[in-house]
């Protein structure tokens, strides 16, 4: 069953990817890797308090227009305080459910209430993880560096092995990211992650330049984690 992530980078997306990563491994030893995944964190608490917000939003309203009680000595007409009380807290408690429902439908309104903090280190754990999880770590020489983008979050982060760091410097990384997301919002992803892996092929290959018999050690296929 295709997947949304496969639906927004299809076959062609992939391969434009794939072809750009094997062209920059020509000028180099490196190896890069790309990762665009649908999220980096699963943010149940900003469902919560998506839900609460909701909740205490409809409670205000409910009680500005909830008739008030007649409790004039004598009257028989009077309502029982109890019933006022129901209609607050089954308003409150829909109001809940359904900000909730919404916040976990609707990624905007989920990242509306996540801390950016949260999501800046929750990009970077799963980049981490995923940079020891596809073994880019492995290589022979020290040689991987891996482009993680996290749709969710609107982050991406470029993380390198030790060869590379003492080579370029994470500084300089960053500064490629930086750039390169900055593309997403002119050229879109696909080309501005193509001009980055071309830049990196370019930059590496001064420093790291490709051997004779260098082997190309992970599938320069773009990696999509729904």
């Amino acid at each position: 069953m295709t997947t949304a992530l496969e639906k927004q980078f299809g076959q062609p997306e992939q391969a434009e990817i794939t072809a750009a990563i094997a062209a920059a491994e020509k000028k180099t030893s490196a190896e890069i890797v790309p990762v665009i995944a649908e999220a980096s964190g699963r943010y149940d608490r900003a469902e919560d308090v998506a839900g609460v917000w909701l909740g205490l939003i409809l409670l205000a309203i409910t009680w500005a227009l909830y008739p008030p009680i007649d409790t004039a000595e004598g009257s028989w007409a009077a309502g029982h305080p109890v019933q006022q009380l129901v209609a607050f807290l089954l308003v409150t408690l829909i109001g809940f459910l359904v900000g909730a429902s919404l916040a976990s439908q609707f990624n905007g309104l989920r990242r509306l209430f996540t801390p950016v903090d949260q999501m800046a280190d929750e990009v970077w754990l799963k980049a981490r993880a995923m940079f020891f999880d596809q073994r880019v770590h492995h290589t022979a020489g020290a040689t991987g560096v891996m482009i993680y983008v996290s749709l969710f979050e609107h982050r991406a982060v470029i993380i390198a092995d030790q060869k590379i760091l003492d080579q370029l410097g994470q500084d300089r990384l960053n500064v490629l990211c930086n750039e390169m997301t900055a593309g997403f919002r002119t050229s879109g992803i696909i080309p501005s992650m193509k001009s980055t892996i071309d830049q990196l092929g370019d930059e590496l290959g001064k420093v790291l330049p490709r051997e004779t018999d260098d082997v190309n050690e992970l599938s320069d296929a773009l990696i999509l984690l729904s």
